[in-house]
């Protein structure tokens, strides 16, 4: 992680941590060096920046930002609107743009925000590249054998243009639909759209595909993305769900990239469960390549112990969906994800994707004639706890003597019927403290314990 930059983008409160002149120097950077480089390779046309931004309020302030210093470096900026993550990604590559930006800072409150970068290949972008970024942004910028103290602006006919690039989103829409395998008539699904950018996209996929639809958080007005509400307020939809008889809930978080499932009986299907129910249904058709799920080490040990029972061979990589996914090009693997709903199926997309996540989910339950419940009834979760801390330095909590000492102690005693973990939040001032043992009773009792230790030492907020 840089200064500026974590494992998901350049994230933090809007106009405090993360100003519009944060986003008018990206801008800047981004439009000078893609045009800089098509030049050097002898193409004289514009770079081609294609932006997409959630439903926070202050989207609107870095969206226009952005594209005045894409412009003024000589990039054409092509606005896709209020969509999701996941679409700016399938547009960057399928209509070969040279970069991609998404606002929005996903799961977060709205007076946060960020900057998503994306690669022409629908990935997130190179850290050389944004490494660069920073180095503009701190004034200390060296690159093509000079240093530049600031930037060139174009001029005439070279200044960047705008383009309404709507059509873009709806290519991605028709795309989603296209991936339905079964007709979803008869059957009523519940989406919780967390006033966030799946609100005007996820009803028309499944309208599409014939389920009769139900939706709740739909009605965003830039306060109230993920309030009390989405992939990290589930339970308004497990009510929702069991009010309505429905036969099954998909819940998304602010920018549509993770994706949970509410069962028949209201009863919340995490991310690992997700991972078990598909990667099982890849195996019994022979689609499982490698024959590997990609995991993280925040997924459960129930999950691994499911997949060793059916033979199933699994990878734990950093948490962050960047991490799962170099795993998975770099061994050629199929799927894999968080337990919080972040999946990614690489034969279909290049990052995680929230609505793509529901509509497989969909298509194992039409597929095995099986409701949600009876599919995740066949992993058995171990109890966890997983408490957050807000810290002043999270580089001198992870390397404190004594709390190392203590969680060595603390696994040590587990021993294999569970374990301790301690890890950085990559986009907040946040260390994680997670536990799995037989009881949650046990699990409270050592995150509690390494809770006080780091308020003892008086690193939290």
């Amino acid at each position: 992680m840089g200064k500026y930059f974590g494992t998901d983008g350049f994230r933090g409160e809007a106009n405090l941590n993360l100003t519009a002149d944060h986003a008018y120097k990206v801008g800047r950077f981004l439009g000078w060096y893609y045009t800089e480089l098509k030049r050097r390779a002898g193409d004289n046309t514009p770079a081609r920046v294609v932006i997409g931004k959630d439903t926070r309020r202050s989207s609107y302030m870095f969206e226009y930002t952005l594209v005045g210093g894409l412009v003024a470096s000589g990039a054409d900026a092509y606005l896709l609107h209020v969509t999701t993550t996941p679409s700016v990604a399938y547009v960057s590559r399928v209509d070969e743009f040279d970069c991609g930006i998404m606002i929005s800072a996903s799961h977060n409150p709205y007076f946060d925000n960020g900057i998503k970068l994306i690669n022409s290949r629908g990935e997130k972008l190179e850290e050389e590249t944004i490494s660069l970024i920073e180095d503009y942004l701190d004034g200390k910028l060296e690159i093509f054998g000079q240093k530049w103290d600031s930037l060139p602006y174009a001029e005439r006919d070279k200044i960047g243009c705008t383009v309404d690039y709507v059509s873009g989103r709806n290519r991605y829409i028709g795309y989603l639909i296209s991936l339905g395998m079964y007709s979803f008539k008869g059957v009523k699904v519940g989406l919780d759209c967390a006033n966030g950018s799946s609100w005007n996209i996820a009803k028309a996929v499944f309208d599409a595909l014939g389920a009769k639809t139900y939706v709740i958080n739909a009605e965003p007005n830039g306060l109230n993305i993920n309030e009390n509400a989405g992939s990290t307020h589930i339970e308004g939809l497990c009510k929702f769900v069991i009010e309505n008889g429905l036969d099954v809930g998909f819940a998304f978080d602010g920018d549509a990239d993770r994706c949970l499932c509410v069962d028949e009986k209201g009863n919340v299907v995490t991310g690992d469960h997700i991972l078990y129910i598909y990667g099982k249904y890849m195996k019994e058709r022979g689609k499982l390549l490698t024959n590997t799920v990609v995991t993280t080490v925040m997924s459960n040990f129930g999950l691994y112990k499911a997949f060793d029972e059916i033979g199933i061979d699994y990878a734990k990589t950093a948490v962050g969906d960047r991490y799962v996914y170099e795993y998975m090009m770099n061994n050629g693997c199929r799927i894999g994800g968080e337990q919080s709903g972040h999946i990614i199926f690489s034969k279909y997309a290049s990052t995680g994707d929230g609505i793509l996540t529901s509509l497989k989910m969909m298509e194992v339950m039409m597929a095995k004639k099986k409701k949600m419940s009876e599919l995740a009834d066949e992993l058995v979760i171990y109890p966890q706890v997983l408490q957050n801390i807000r810290v002043k330095d999270k580089s001198i909590v992870k390397n404190d003597t004594d709390i190392k000492a203590l969680v060595e102690r603390i696994s040590s005693e587990l021993g294999d019927s569970g374990r301790i973990l301690l890890r950085e939040s990559g986009t907040e001032p946040v260390i994680r403290v997670m536990a799995e043992a037989q009881s949650k009773q046990i699990c409270q009792q050592y995150t509690d314990e390494v809770i006080s230790l780091i308020k003892q030492k008086g690193y939290n907020q």
